[in-house]
C-alpha cells in the first residue's frame, strides 16, 4: 500500500533538481562516509545540478522512491543516487560514486550485461 510520502513525485527529475537548489537535501550517514573516499565533494553534487540526467528510477524502493543520477563536474562524471520524499519536499542523498568502464557502457547511462 502506497503512503504519501511513498509517493514518487510527477516529474522526478525537476524535484530534485528544485530540491538541490533550495537546499532541501538530507545528506545520510551512508553519503557522508563514501564522498571523501571517491573524491566526490558535496559541492560537485549541488553545482552539477544542472547536468542531471535520470539513469535508473527505483519506484518501489525499500523506503522511499529512488533515482539514480548521472552528473557532470569539471568534465568528470559521476552517480548519485536521490531518495525523493515528497511529502517532506527534500531529497535525501543515499550515495555518489564514479561510475567504472567494468559496469556502465561508454554513455554511463547503460548497464553492461553480466556475460
Amino acid at each position: 500500500m502506497e503512503t504519501a510520502n511513498r509517493k514518487p513525485p510527477d516529474d522526478p527529475l525537476g524535484f530534485i533538481r528544485s530540491c538541490v537548489r533550495d537546499g532541501r537535501m538530507v545528506w545520510t550517514y551512508h553519503v557522508g562516509r563514501r564522498l571523501e573516499k571517491r573524491r566526490i565533494g558535496p559541492s560537485a553534487i549541488v553545482a552539477a545540478t544542472k547536468t542531471y540526467e535520470i539513469v535508473e528510477s527505483y519506484p518501489d524502493d525499500q523506503y522511499l522512491p529512488s533515482y539514480l543520477i548521472l552528473a557532470w563536474h569539471e568534465g568528470e562524471a559521476f552517480h548519485v543516487l536521490f531518495a525523493t520524499d515528497v511529502e517532506d519536499r527534500n531529497v535525501r542523498v543515499v550515495t555518489a560514486c564514479r561510475p567504472s568502464n567494468e559496469e556502465w557502457e561508454m554513455d554511463l547511462k547503460t548497464r553492461r550485461r553480466k556475460p
